[in-house]
């Protein structure tokens, strides 16, 4: 067999791959709205996305409280993930010797591979009882679930950071220290801000995984469906309703939680959408010169 036509079919099985895995997604979609859409057609779009009042057993259909759990856990997470990602980040790629790069590089990568139920152990076992003790309430709380989701996204936000302050050219850094700049000025005014498109992306990913986690999530969240009143107070995240209630759902409140799978979708897709509106304008400002 020639190369090209080796090429040809190299080509052909990416493009198969590629329009399988687009397929897939459709289907997934396509799904998951069937099997949804009847709750909404039933409760309406607006009493089941801003309804207060999660209980099938009484037929109301309310997702806002999940809605702000899931928001509130994530942002709590990302504000703690995001900083002490970054800092570590540019600590592997600028500052730390290589016989210490040898060692955290690899303690990361076996943070990101335990599964989610040993950090909700940890969490059950640990986490809840110190909140207990300090904080009183029974523990099990958003800022509980923060903290967990915050260990579990840091190795995913750490890695990407690094991989896009070690793409920065070499020329950036040494023309910036030829200026006479130091060491931190050339990372704050010069590498980071050309990295900031992929640091962009490596928060992103972080947020993926921070909504869409249910294991960790439902093990120390306490899974109270009511809106919070700080970040002691347990909540239910959307992923956690859908994975405590769907084992016994039957008739309409089946649907119902394939409607808030819906929910899950819009919300993941407005939380992407401004995410890549950041990094659009951030590569454009870069590309515009505004370092």
């Amino acid at each position: 067999m020639s190369r090209k036509s080796e090429e040809k079919m190299i080509q052909v099985g990416l493009f198969a791959a590629a329009i399988s895995s687009i397929i897939i997604i459709i289907l997934i979609i396509a799904f998951i709205f069937k099997e949804g859409f009847p709750a909404i057609a039933d409760v309406g779009f607006f009493n089941f996305t801003f309804g207060m009042d999660w209980a099938p057993n009484r037929g109301e259909y309310g997702v806002l409280p999940m809605i702000v759990g899931t928001f509130g856990i994530t942002a709590l997470s990302l504000l703690m993930a995001v900083p002490l990602s970054i800092f570590c980040a540019i600590f592997l790629s600028e500052v730390a010797p290589t016989s210490m790069r040898k060692i955290l590089k690899p303690t990361l990568q076996a943070l990101a591979g335990i599964p989610s139920v040993i950090y909700g152990f940890f969490g059950l076992i640990v986490l809840v009882p110190f909140m207990r003790e300090q904080f009183g309430g029974t523990g099990f709380s958003m800022f509980a679930a923060s903290i967990i989701l915050t260990i579990m996204i840091l190795p995913t936000i750490v890695s990407i950071t690094e991989d896009a302050l070690r793409s920065i050219p070499l020329e950036y850094k040494e023309a910036s220290l030829a200026l006479g700049a130091t060491q931190w000025q050339t990372i704050k005014n010069v590498i980071f801000p050309a990295a900031l498109p992929g640091v962009v992306t490596a928060i992103i990913l972080g947020m993926g995984r921070a909504v869409g986690e249910t294991m960790a999530v439902i093990m120390v969240a306490g899974n109270v469906a009511h809106i919070p009143n700080s970040i002691f107070d347990p909540v239910r995240a959307l992923t956690s309703n859908i994975a405590i209630e769907m084992g016994y759902a039957t008739g309409l409140h089946y649907n119902a939680l394939f409607a808030t799978g819906i929910i899950l979708f819009i919300v993941i897709m407005i939380l992407l959408v401004v995410a890549n509106y950041v990094q659009i304008r951030s590569k454009v400002e870069i590309g515009g010169g505004n370092l």
